[in-house]
């Protein structure tokens, strides 16, 4: 059963200040850790970032469930009490690799944002915007469909949101240009709602509700995520009760520098150290 676990004879509550495990390809996840940081913040966070392999998009799913698997092993040996996957790529093609691989609850971001959109539309007629691989899986389609058959689904690959994120050009006209590019066949299709199927798109999330003119509403799978964490914590008896700032590592495979300069951006706040995994793979 998913949620059926073991802890070495360890009870739940032993369990209860430990962290919980998050990881992405890179940068991108650390607006989950953003949501679930601002709802739960005296949860202790353990996030990895595969930065000297990103992007996992292009590659083959045998691939990218080699790399799930190892990033799983990572996070499982600090300890933490639940593992969420940050990574829509990973979600999609390798999050059943993850669960095989781990002793505790297991959360992607494809299923709670697909859910929430549906809670959402009145017309049933959704959008879905990812990178080319997230979209190419059908993973957001076939998860808001089995959630509600009725609706139908829009998707559009965006995959020059990706580093217009990272450069930072948030509020820039080339950034307007292209999303009205990308989303224009979207507006054209009547949606009235928009999934943002990857974890970086929340920091374009103003230029995209520029762009609908506030006719779509918009799901960050990211806060869908961070919600659907704290579901399952207070199911399990897992959410730390402790009321001590939390403790918030941060864990990469490729030098740090970079990740420290733009995930700053996507968290929201000053990272602090990060360290860079030794011999990883």
């Amino acid at each position: 059963m998913l949620f059926s676990y073991i802890f070495n004879n360890m009870s739940n509550k032993n369990l209860q200040d430990k962290p919980i495990g998050v990881f992405d390809s890179g940068i991108g996840g650390l607006t989950v850790v953003r949501s679930i940081m601002k709802h739960l913040p005296h949860e202790n966070i353990v996030y990895f970032g595969d930065t000297a392999r990103v992007p996992y998009g292009p590659k083959s799913a045998e691939v990218v469930r080699q790399y799930a698997a190892q990033d799983t092993k990572f996070l499982a040996e600090k300890g933490v009490k639940m593992i969420v996957v940050a990574c829509n790529t990973v979600s999609s093609v390798a999050l059943e690799i993850v669960q095989k691989n781990s002793r505790v609850p297991v959360i992607g971001v494809i299923d709670p944002g697909a859910r929430a959109a549906v809670k959402v539309t009145r017309n049933k007629r959704i959008g879905v915007i990812g990178t080319v691989g997230t979209i190419r899986s059908d993973a957001y389609t076939n998860s808001i469909r089995q959630a509600d058959p009725s609706v139908v689904v829009i998707s559009q690959p965006c995959p020059l949101f990706v580093p217009l994120a990272e450069e930072g050009w948030i509020d820039h006209k080339a950034t307007e240009l292209i999303a009205r590019e990308y989303l224009f066949p979207l507006k054209l299709e009547r949606i009235d709602t928009l999934v943002l199927g990857c974890t970086h798109y929340p920091l374009l999330a103003k230029v995209i509700e520029n762009v609908f003119e506030g006719k779509a509403a918009l799901v960050d799978s990211a806060e869908a995520t961070a919600h659907e964490v704290i579901r399952l914590l207070d199911e399990h008896n897992l959410r730390n009760p402790s009321t001590m700032k939390a403790n918030i590592q941060f864990f990469v495979s490729d030098i740090p520098y970079k990740f420290e300069e733009i995930g700053e951006r996507f968290l929201g706040r000053k990272l602090g150290r990060v360290r860079k995994v030794e011999g990883f793979f």
